[in-house]
């Protein structure tokens, strides 16, 4: 992390499965979707902005407008959408800023799970010969709440490749209400991590509240301007191609008010969108950038970043598949598409069909971290701790993947080939060279003390026994064991009082209340 805003980790050169001459092709297939077969918008007014600025808007039913949308006027509003975007932090040595000029990758947690996966360990005995024992995880479901979320937001803000954070778990206590909903999600989130906090929006109604929060977190309405300590994700297109009305409505809200948010879409290849990689992606592609379109005409150079989900169904159930080659060939191509446009990218990687930890969902999670890291999206979410698609939220998962794409940012920096380093390693050489062991290791020992060489796999078993599991069990317990950086008194205080629906409950301490809930 370098003075002023996180560094992430910079691409050196992106890979791109989409030729220049592939890229032009499918911006015209979406610019022709949305001008011949257009928009069904269930959203008043977006139809009348539409209209306003060019497009063309006809009575549907009842309910719904189709809105074509000229490829000139498209090409246009798009131009204005801002090529960076920054996103602040209460520790604004924690912002992060998204350029599409430069492949700077962040990853990140999601996606609002229903259920959270605790793990401990037991030894089992063997039928067959009762003096061999094992030790294993055993896991059990638990819903998510409150003070779970702020369990996982601690937990978020101990692990270092960790760079921003959205909520991976849903909070259904019983004194959670629709209008509660939103302030004391923000407020679990805000209070528990310094780094920066975004979220889907609940109930439009609670936008200026939310909003009244991250003021006073950030010290004031100009302050969070220059600092917004949080941001929001609107899914504003239901595919195939239906813009929704709440979601569309707080996008135009978002866009007014200038807070940083994503516009996201998560067709599914096979079901909600075509299968083949040509028609997924001219479909999601058109469906992104209606709503950026709209965030420009409602106000130019509202604060966007392209939003992209792409996912396989699974054709025997129709679920999500995330575990798919299609997967990573879809995000792959949506980051190239965003820098096309100029846009930062949210994409998606870390994500698996497995329901525990372990050798499929490691192998799901590292096949798709790499291309998509690789391709070099600004920020990729739903990296740590998701299993069963984005069903299930598992801590202990998500310190396995925090070393994982800890590997992965290590692979990607840039070469180390300056003329001092090549001096450096020839001055090594020589020096072995007129040694007699012959043997570089007292020169590993300064990398391997500030991390710039690789020590191993920190939770290897031994005597033949795979002790992943409860070695990243034992260093879960450590993280949420260390100190939060809570909020001073004095805005605590004000955030109590100048925001309705708090818990008070959430005044306390985030450990005394993972206390007090124990195993519940």
């Amino acid at each position: 992390m370098g003075e002023g805003f996180r560094q992430g980790v910079v691409v050196r050169s992106p890979f791109e499965r989409l030729s220049g001459e592939e890229r032009e092709r499918l911006d015209r297939a979406s610019r022709s979707i949305l001008d011949e077969v257009g928009l069904q918008c269930f959203n008043d007014e977006a139809a009348d902005v539409f209209a306003r600025n060019g497009c063309a808007v006809t009575r549907e039913d009842e309910r719904s407008f189709r809105v074509k949308i000229p490829g000139a006027v498209l090409g246009e509003a798009v131009k204005r959408a801002p090529s960076r975007v920054k996103l602040g932090a209460r520790d604004p040595r924690n912002a992060l800023v998204l350029d599409a000029r430069l492949p700077r990758v962040y990853f990140g947690s999601g996606s609002e799970t229903n259920i959270w996966l605790d793990a401990h360990m037991e030894t089992f005995r063997s039928e067959e010969d009762p003096s061999r024992r094992r030790r294993l995880a055993v896991f059990t479901e638990r819903r998510g709440t409150v003070a779970r979320l702020a369990r996982a937001a601690r937990l978020a803000e101990q692990l270092e490749h960790l760079d921003f954070f959205i909520r991976p778990v849903n909070v259904q206590d019983e004194d959670i209400t629709e209008q509660n909903h939103d302030v004391n999600k923000f407020y679990a989130s805000l209070a528990n991590t310094t780094k920066h906090v975004m979220a889907g929006l609940t109930s439009l109604s609670q936008l200026d509240n939310v909003l009244r929060m991250a003021e006073l977190i950030a010290g004031g309405k100009e302050a969070l301007k220059d600092n917004p300590v949080v941001s929001f994700i609107t899914c504003t297109v239901k595919s195939p191609l239906q813009m929704v009305d709440d979601a569309t409505q707080k996008l135009i809200e978002f866009a007014r008010r200038e807070v940083p948010f994503v516009v996201s879409s998560s067709p599914q290849g096979g079901s909600t969108a075509p299968v083949q990689e040509a028609g997924m992606v001219a479909q999601i592609n058109a469906e992104i950038l209606s709503g950026i379109a709209l965030s420009q005409m409602v106000n130019p150079g509202a604060p966007v970043v392209y939003g992209s989900v792409p996912v396989r169904s699974r054709m025997d159930n129709l679920h999500d598949m995330y575990g798919a080659p299609e997967f990573n060939r879809y995000n792959v191509d949506c980051v190239q598409m965003a820098r096309h446009y100029g846009v930062p990218c949210y994409s998606t990687a870390g994500v698996g069909d497995s329901s525990v930890p372990g050798m499929q969902a490691t192998l799901e999670k590292i096949f798709t971290y790499l291309p998509v890291a690789m391709s070099g999206a600004q920020y990729i979410h739903y990296a740590f701790g998701l299993l069963e698609r984005t069903n299930v939220f598992c801590p202990v998962q998500a310190v396995l993947d925090n070393q994982h794409i800890g590997m992965v940012k290590m692979f990607l920096e840039s070469p180390r080939v300056s003329e001092e380093d090549i001096g450096a390693s020839l001055e090594q050489i020589r020096k072995v060279m007129a040694s007699r062991q012959k043997l570089y290791v007292r020169f590993v020992r300064r990398g391997l003390r500030d991390g710039s060489v690789y020590a191993h796999y920190p939770f290897e078993g031994a005597d033949g026994t795979d002790g992943v599991i409860e070695k990243a069990l034992a260093r879960l317990e450590e993280l949420w064991s260390r100190p939060v950086r809570a909020l001073p008194g004095e805005v605590k205080d004000a955030v109590f009082e100048g925001v309705p629906g708090i818990l008070g409950r959430l005044r306390e301490d985030a450990r005394e209340e993972m206390i007090k809930e124990g195993n519940r």
